[in-house]
């Protein structure tokens, strides 16, 4: 378990999704960091698609290498923190396709204004 989410909540750890987030999103401050995480989810799409129209799904395996290597540069370089993947793999994921959808449909900015975290 993070420790930053055990200073903040207890050893017991998020209990559902719904504790999670708040938590996902703040490790995902910075905006540069929330950019490669979009960037890296788009081209997942895109590989789904490409695979699908070209009908080989050998390129399928490409959406792990390409999805987490957008996210890590943005965590370990510009976050400089420990990805949640490591510590909540499902949720993790979960909450990417949560904050790239929120994104898109433009109704990122206030759940990060709840937050205190810059746009």
């Amino acid at each position: 378990m993070s420790k930053k989410y055990e200073a903040a909540h207890g050893a017991e750890g998020p209990q559902s999704f719904a504790e999670f987030f708040p938590y996902y999103l703040r490790e995902h401050a910075h905006p540069t960091c929330r950019a490669l995480h979009y960037i890296g989810t788009t081209l997942v799409f895109g590989i789904i698609a490409y695979a699908i129209y070209a009908a080989e799904p050998v390129y399928l395996w490409l959406m792990p290498l390409v999805g987490y290597f957008f996210a890590w540069v943005g965590h370990f370089f510009i976050e400089k923190n420990k990805p949640a993947t490591f510590t909540y793999p499902l949720w993790s994921l979960i909450g990417d396709f949560k904050m790239y959808f929120l994104f898109i449909s433009g109704r990122l900015g206030p759940r990060l204004d709840e937050l205190g975290i810059p746009r």
